[in-house]
């Protein structure tokens, strides 16, 4: 061999690799993320209600600094503390912090610096944000899911929870259902019922919306594992809307009964798909008062399938209400949820410190929100393959581009791939 970074022959052509370009970033898109933060300030706003305990002769990196470096980390794939490690080279991301990057200790001790108070002030602040945002609309809906974080260290209220069947944190997330916004997320220990904490939140949820918006009109919509007591005196309380799932039991069982067995006697004997909906009052023991309850009893063609849920939207006929608004919490609540813990990484919750997991999924949850307003600027852009991209989608179509950075004394060049495939897209989006 004649040249000794000839890897191989490719008939008579060598192949051959170096280090000799100049430095490339992966991450190509820093430069969109940073105008987006500098359009709406949300890591700026969240910044000011981080505490700040340290002296100020040995500070480096601010609060705010500190959090756009974890968050566009996250943002960008990057899903843990120490994968500064790296990153630490990268020159787009030491042009957009505005040099060194944190290092992975100091992350680490950024992370555990929140108490019990801090994630409160914090709480609150995520709502009112939420809620600064409403002007103009006279209708939310407000989805409320959880979903299961499994643990595999000692991090502190880890338990084991017999419906997942696994040792985990239990994340609870209050959606707008029709922006997709996050209003607030929760970090609850592992063994937590869905409804623990629940009526409480929603409650100070709701007198922060009155407070400014006394005429809205708030429907809340939910599964079956948030159908209690409490909720249905707080919807009385406030004047609430809500559809919610209910849980089957012997005395729903018995009252839907002869309407079962004419379905499974009309459409299921001739393998015909058919859904026959009833309504009855029902009132369980501990509740204090009647509710509407509806019952979808359904023929799949292969078996029976009968759900329950409850409803005050009397305007609404029982199809509607499942069919055109129950049912598109699978959408506007489900898949967002995914898209938080599998996308922006709210499942790798491994602090040790609750305080600390606590405010990671606030991290991560504001990496979603920071992933909305992209979407908002898709849907303006003129490119229709991509406003059906999830978070994922972005990231690897949008996000992940090759670029350089150009340093002169009055200028900084970003020069990204001319092979970009959505570099009009880019072009669009950036603009706005």
């Amino acid at each position: 061999m004649s040249n000794k970074d000839t890897l191989f022959y490719r008939g008579n052509k060598s192949i051959s690799v170096d280090f000799s370009a100049s430095e490339i970033s992966t991450d190509g898109s820093l430069i969109l993320l940073e105008k987006i933060e500098r359009q709406h300030k949300l890591i700026n706003y969240f910044s000011k209600y981080l505490p700040d305990l340290r002296n100020p002769r040995f500070i480096t990196y601010s609060r705010e600094a500190q959090l756009k470096q974890r968050v566009f980390m996250m943002m960008l794939g990057y899903e843990d503390a120490n994968d500064v490690t790296h990153l630490q080279h990268d020159p787009l991301f030491k042009d957009v912090l505005q040099g060194d990057l944190a290092s992975q200790p100091t992350i680490s001790r950024f992370e555990n610096s929140l108490d019990k108070h801090s994630i409160f002030e914090l709480s609150n602040a995520w709502v009112d944000n939420y809620v600064s945002s409403l002007s103009g609309r006279k209708c939310i809906v407000i989805d409320a899911d959880a979903t299961d974080d499994p643990t595999h260290g000692n991090q502190q209220m880890s338990m084991f929870n017999g419906y997942y069947g696994q040792f985990m944190l239990n994340e609870l997330f209050f959606h707008d259902g029709e922006t997709g916004q996050i209003i607030l997320p929760v970090l609850r220990p592992g063994n937590s019922h869905s409804n623990k904490w629940y009526v409480g939140i929603l409650k100070r949820i709701v007198i922060k919306i009155r407070q400014a918006y006394p005429e809205m009109k708030i429907i809340i919509r939910t599964d079956s594992g948030f159908s209690c007591a409490p909720f249905y005196k707080l919807v009385d309380d406030f004047d609430l809307f809500f559809v919610t799932g209910q849980a089957s039991n012997a005395v729903l069982k018995k009252k839907v009964e002869r309407a079962v067995k004419a379905v499974k006697h009309l459409y299921l004997n001739q393998a015909e798909k058919h859904q026959h909906f009833i309504s009855f009052t029902y009132q369980a023991q501990s509740w204090h008062k009647e509710q509407r309850c509806y019952s979808k009893i359904e023929s799949t063609g292969l078996g029976m399938n009968t759900r329950h849920f409850i409803s005050n939207l009397e305007e609404k006929e029982a199809r509607e209400i499942y069919f055109g608004f129950y049912v598109l919490r699978g959408e506007a609540s489900e898949n967002r949820i995914k898209e938080v813990k599998n996308m922006c990484f709210s499942d790798r919750l491994s602090n040790h410190g609750y305080w600390a997991n606590f405010f990671r999924l606030f991290i991560s949850s504001l990496a979603y929100e920071m992933f909305l307003i992209i979407k908002q600027k898709i849907k303006k852009s003129s490119v229709e393959v991509a406003k059906k991209w999830q978070i994922s989608s972005i990231r690897t179509y949008l996000l992940k581009v090759g670029a350089t950075i150009k340093i002169t004394k009055k200028r900084i060049f970003y020069q990204l791939s001319n092979a970009f495939v959505y570099k009009d897209l880019f072009r669009e989006i950036i603009t706005q």
